[in-house]
């Protein structure tokens, strides 16, 4: 059974009306095709994309060796959080994984409406903290946990951005992914097969039982939900926060999980 498609971002719609429409004016949806690349590492941020049926893969920007995925931004997120740090530059490649449509908006309309409006600022650092958060949680994750583990948690993850028990994804994504060579993912792809949770042929993933591959997924998942539950759903509270120490800390998490 298939997921229910968003209506709209979740972030854009716990908006008031005036704040959406000072951001979004008279724009439509732009279409995010699979593969597209919307931003790199060390280059400026022009847009800042709200996704409401596709989502996009936050890859490390590791040299010389293999990349590693460790976040992806969906229906509940936005792409281009150091712009509410005052940075500008993204450090991670950001890749279309989930086709779909977005809300885009100009960095400089974004960061204008930052400036003048107290309660988007409170709003947005509240998923800033889900966001560092769920960085952190990728680190502990794939340095502790079993491949077969956090293949399922990942599973499970773009399930809920996908919206749909039924997705493509290739053994080189899936090793990105995972951030091991493709032997583990087919050996890890295999066992959960097996146990009957997933089918997996050639690219084409169906979950067939979502609760049995919730206990097969490592507890991240689980913390991952309920840090933005807690967070995102509380009544907006205004709280200082240093951007400079923010910047810091996200810029340590990423890498740690690089190197």
């Amino acid at each position: 059974m298939n997921v229910r498609l968003p209506a709209d971002n979740l972030l854009l719609a716990a908006l008031p009306a005036a704040t959406r429409r000072r951001l979004l004016g008279d724009s439509a949806p732009v279409n995010m095709a699979l593969s597209e690349i919307l931003g790199e590492a060390g280059q400026r941020i022009r847009h800042v994309y709200f996704p409401i049926e596709g989502f996009i893969s936050l890859i490390t920007p590791a040299r010389g060796r293999g990349q590693l995925e460790i976040g992806l931004v969906g229906s509940e997120g936005m792409l281009g959080v150091p712009l509410m740090l005052g940075v500008n530059v993204s450090p991670l490649r950001a890749m279309v994984q989930g086709a779909g449509r977005a809300w885009r908006v100009d960095a400089a309309t974004l960061q204008q409406e930052l400036a003048a409006n107290a309660g988007l600022r409170a709003s947005l650092n509240r998923y800033l903290y889900v966001f560092l958060a769920q960085l952190m949680q990728a680190a502990t994750c794939t340095r502790f946990h079993l491949i077969e583990a956090r293949l399922a948690r990942w599973l499970l993850m773009t399930r809920d951005r996908a919206h749909s028990n039924q997705f493509h994804l290739t053994h080189e994504f899936l090793a990105l992914m995972l951030g091991v060579r493709r032997v583990g993912v087919t050996s890890a792809a295999s066992a959960l097969q097996r146990r009957q949770l997933i089918r997996y042929r050639r690219g084409d993933i169906s979950l067939l039982d979502v609760r049995g591959l919730e206990r097969a997924a490592c507890a991240c998942y689980a913390i991952d939900n309920q840090i933005y539950a807690r967070i995102m759903n509380r009544k907006s509270r205004q709280q200082g926060s240093s951007a400079s120490v923010a910047t810091l800390l996200a810029a340590q998490i990423v890498n740690s999980i690089a190197c």
